[in-house]
């Protein structure tokens, strides 16, 4: 019976559903849209009923739409809304485009010539490099020095080979060579002392005896000049290096005539060290270098412990580092 009563429910709901078609079929709307046709209804067994005209529904004037517009939307320009400004104009000046400069490659020229005493003038131009620190190297002997404002550099070198080279770097890798023949070095003996930064390290000669403050004493301080060997003095110290230039390397040289002098006797050589506060209660380094009449070079390095601060203003003395130059005279 529960069975039966489901079934006409819904046999009642699909007749409903069909009066509501029916009705919304015939209504004026669908005459308007449609025309003046009556819709027969079906049965609810599925047999449809037939139009009284038996015609087709026509479907016409259908027009297909796209979701773009066709027009874009315009303003009118007498629209008394629309106002039109120009945008203004830039107070900035306009961008400049940047030069190409090549610059010129830096030209490094170096020459030597021999002077008096086996002494070499060296000089050097590099334009491109003015207050430039720069390395020259000599046969092991190495100082520094500054360059000019106008990047010129003038030197005068004691030789240690009669066929000097020498050597002239820039830290940025620039540099040049040059070269000299120095023949008359057989008549000399030199012994070099040089080292890196401020050590208080010195180079004295006593001359024939003589003592310390005397006439025959050559050192920093009363170093004499070429014109001592002229004369026929006695030796003279040479300095090369600029104790001002970064991380300065310092070269003191004394040259002494092996020949052709008036004295008979021996030449005393020391290094010294004078306490100070840059180099109290550290280690110094140097380096030395003897040359003797046989044009034969002995090198040898030196590393020497320095007292505490409280010894400021002391002196160490080393007085077997080199052999005593021996004279005779001719």
């Amino acid at each position: 019976m529960l069975r039966k009563k489901e079934i006409m429910t819904a046999v009642g709901s699909l007749a409903c559903a069909i009066g509501i078609g029916y009705v919304m079929q015939s209504s004026d709307v669908a005459n308007k849209r449609y025309g003046n046709v009556t819709v027969a209804k079906a049965d609810i067994f599925g047999n449809a009923g037939q139009r009284s005209d038996d015609s087709l529904l026509e479907v016409q004037e259908i027009k297909l739409t796209s979701g773009e517009l066709e027009n874009k939307l315009q303003v009118p320009e007498t629209d008394s809304r629309v106002v039109t400004a120009s945008a203004p104009q830039s107070s900035l000046p306009e961008p400049q485009a940047p030069e190409l400069v090549v610059e010129p490659p830096c030209t490094v020229s170096a020459t030597a010539r021999p002077i008096a005493a086996a002494m070499v003038s060296v000089s050097m131009k590099a334009a491109c490099l003015p207050n430039e620190r720069v390395t020259v190297h000599h046969s092991g002997m190495i100082f520094s020095q500054m360059t000019s404002d106008e990047g010129a550099l003038n030197v005068t070198v004691p030789a240690l080979t009669e066929d000097a080279v020498f050597i002239m770097a820039f830290s940025n890798g620039e540099g040049a060579v040059a070269q000299a023949k120095v023949p008359e070095l057989k008549s000399f003996e030199r012994v070099v002392l040089q080292w890196r930064g401020e050590t208080g390290f010195q180079l004295h000669a006593r001359e024939f005896g003589a003592g310390y403050g005397e006439g025959g004493h050559v050192w920093a301080d009363a170093a004499r000049s070429m014109a001592a060997i002229v004369i026929d003095e006695g030796g003279f110290l040479s300095r090369n290096g600029d104790s001002n230039a970064p991380d300065a390397l310092i070269a003191e040289v004394y040259t002494f005539p092996s020949s052709a002098t008036l004295n008979d006797g021996t030449v005393l050589l020391t290094v010294e060290a004078e306490v100070v506060t840059a180099n109290c209660g550290r280690e110094i380094e140097a380096k030395s270098m003897e040359l003797n009449r046989n044009l034969q070079l002995r090198t040898r390095d030196l590393t020497l412990a320095v007292p505490d601060c409280d010894a400021i203003g002391s002196f160490l003395v080393l007085n077997n580092l080199f052999g005593a130059v021996k004279v005779a005279q001719n």
